[in-house]
């Protein structure tokens, strides 16, 4: 699938850039500096803000980390705009709907909790008023944490852009094609598709198939990155190569225009008299991105055990303690498992850290039954949790001379080293599965002192 589709509103014609390709792709750690003009010549030449910008263009700076942070961690983009992002009428606020960071309003409980998937609404509704917080930690003051929300929406954005203050997003797709439409180009995804939306980029969702679910991830704090591989050496996990960024793309449409933002938790919004999606040109590291989860090199165990959950992880965001990141996006996508005289699925397990876990496609192996794809889970800190009863008893008494191709399957995992706080309306949804707890109820003793 083309990563990013390069159109000019204008013209309603295909526009090259000048980097001679519709795709621009991420390099190791993130840090390469891309260029990318969607008119000939519309980038300076040697100087950043010159004193009149190509065709009458203004220059400005969009800066994702303070400015005195270490050149390879620091982020910022360089837009040539046909308005500065300035223009709009003030903020006022609207109604949050169903979207929050409050996440002390109600108990957290150590139980582990299971949700099955949103219903689409039956009512015109787009991607930002669809989306629907479950739980979080943190907040956006202290720029730690993480909000966790699911989405379900029947209805593209048409005369409005929504971007967020609070922190960067993470947005997997489960149901439905999402077109993003950002001030820095255009971004088809689909599920098994992940689109990372950095902190302040505005945008807009177009429905491809007219209704869309799926979940996101909230990143009050350092933004998501590549982990290191250490030991794995130079190879495996996500490949840098497979990170794709847009190409410049624009839009010159005038007309009201609603610009909402998401400010300290809350929603506001400002009126604007043109589409603030009119980047005509950029150059920098600072910018909207996405990744196939389909071309995830899994590593594992071929030998005996199963392995921690972080040889699947895809994205990190770290702290400033080496080795405990703030959020892991983990997933579980269609693999061998080889270990003989092994329980292949997850071992049962109390963690310190946290787990909230959606399901994109198919079934996840450690669960029989009752995950749903939509659907999600949640697993706290040192709550214990793990297969169920049906699948223990599969895995104790399989075949372990052989392979086990697990196929047909997409899982992932949102893991915090805090704990995940469940909102109000997680906790009393229609979608919330009351009788989880049952599927270790049938786990039986089996301990006998007289046999080894």
């Amino acid at each position: 699938m083309t990563t990013a589709t390069l159109r000019n509103p204008t013209t309603a014609k295909a526009v090259q850039a000048s980097a001679g390709t519709d795709v621009l792709r991420y390099m190791s750690g993130f840090a390469n500096e891309f260029a990318t003009e969607a008119l000939a010549g519309a980038l300076p030449v040697g100087q950043n803000s010159p004193q009149k910008c190509p065709y009458g263009l203004y220059a400005e700076q969009f800066s994702g980390t303070a400015f005195t942070a270490p050149r390879h961690a620091n982020r910022r983009s360089w837009l040539y705009r046909i308005r500065p992002a300035a223009v709009h009428r003030p903020f006022a606020r609207v109604d949050n709907g169903r979207l929050s960071s409050d996440f002390n309003a109600v108990a957290t409980s150590p139980n582990q909790l299971r949700w099955d998937p949103l219903s689409i609404p039956a009512t015109p509704t787009d991607f930002v008023q669809g989306i629907v917080t479950m739980a979080g930690n943190g907040d956006p003051y202290a720029q730690a944490g993480c909000g966790i929300h699911l989405y379900a929406a029947n209805s593209s954005m048409t005369d409005s852009a929504f971007y967020n203050a609070d922190g960067e997003m993470l947005i997997v797709p489960q149901q439905g094609r999402l077109r993003f439409l950002t001030e820095l180009g255009i971004i088809d995804a689909e599920p098994h598709e992940i689109v990372v939306i950095p902190r302040g980029v505005r945008f807009r969702v177009e429905l491809i198939d007219g209704v869309a679910r799926g979940y996101i991830c909230e990143n009050f704090g350092a933004a998501f990155r590549l982990p290191d591989l250490v030991v794995i050496g130079s190879n495996g996990l996500a490949n840098p190569r497979d990170f794709a960024t847009p190409v410049a793309w624009y839009e010159d449409r005038e007309g009201k225009h609603e610009l909402v933002a998401k400010f300290m938790g809350n929603l506001w919004a400002a009126e604007m008299d043109h589409s603030p999606l009119d980047v005509v040109a950029w150059h920098g590291n600072f910018a909207p991105y996405k990744y196939d989860l389909r071309r995830f090199n899994t590593v594992g165990s071929i030998s005996y055990d199963h392995p921690d959950p972080s040889i699947f992880l895809v994205l990190q965001a770290q702290t400033a303690t080496p080795g405990v990141d703030d959020i892991d996006f983990v997933i579980f996508p269609p693999r061998i498992l080889a270990a003989q005289h092994t329980f292949r699925p997850p071992w049962f397990h109390r963690n310190i850290a946290s787990e909230f876990m959606g399901l994109i496609h198919g079934v996840y192996d450690a669960k029989a039954e009752g995950f749903l794809p939509g659907g999600a889970s949640l697993h706290n800190a040192m709550s214990g949790h793990g297969p169920d009863a049906e699948t223990f008893t599969k895995a104790s008494n399989a075949d372990t001379s052989k392979p086990d191709y697990v196929k047909d399957t997409m899982a992932f995992m949102f893991e915090t080293r805090c704990v995940i706080r469940p909102t109000r309306f997680a906790l009393e949804s229609a979608q919330l599965q009351a009788e989880y707890f049952q599927c270790w109820q049938g786990l039986a003793k089996h301990f006998d002192p007289g046999h080894l």
